[in-house]
């Protein structure tokens, strides 16, 4: 891999490391009430986590376009690259279903933006875990 994609995936795994302290310190112990009653809420909760998921989701691209592997969508992309740094079936498909949530939060589909905060807060332990594994692979 070249030095620039490597200095761009380290600095989005920086960047989704930063955001990740963000929301577990200022969202994550939020309650379905408090997020449907605060609409400023809401958008801080709905833009820290779309913005997490992208980052990730274009990390798991361009490691996986660096090496030639193409995919068909975004789900596609983080099943691969978590698949190419061994993380098991369930773990792959669990990570792989933040690609929906992202969507849902990017679309504005009213009727899931909290359910999409729920699966991301459930999830975030293997963000980290996928995050963790490719910078030790990285240096």
């Amino acid at each position: 891999m070249c030095t620039a994609t490597k200095g761009r995936i380290v600095e989005t795994i920086q960047y989704i490391s930063e955001e990740m302290k963000e929301f577990k310190a200022e969202y994550a112990s939020k309650t379905r009430e408090d997020y449907q009653n605060d609409k400023r809420l809401q958008k801080l909760i709905d833009r820290t986590v779309e913005n997490i998921l992208t980052a990730f989701i274009e990390v798991c691209g361009t490691i996986l376009s660096e090496e030639g592997t193409g995919v068909d969508s975004y789900s596609d992309a983080i099943k691969k690259a978590a698949q190419k740094f061994k993380l098991s079936k369930g773990e792959q498909e669990n990570l792989a279903r933040l690609a929906i949530q992202r969507n849902r939060l990017a679309h504005r589909y009213l009727n899931f933006r909290w359910e999409a905060i729920k699966t991301f807060k459930a999830q975030s332990s293997l963000i980290v875990k996928l995050m963790t594994t490719i910078l030790e692979k990285e240096k």
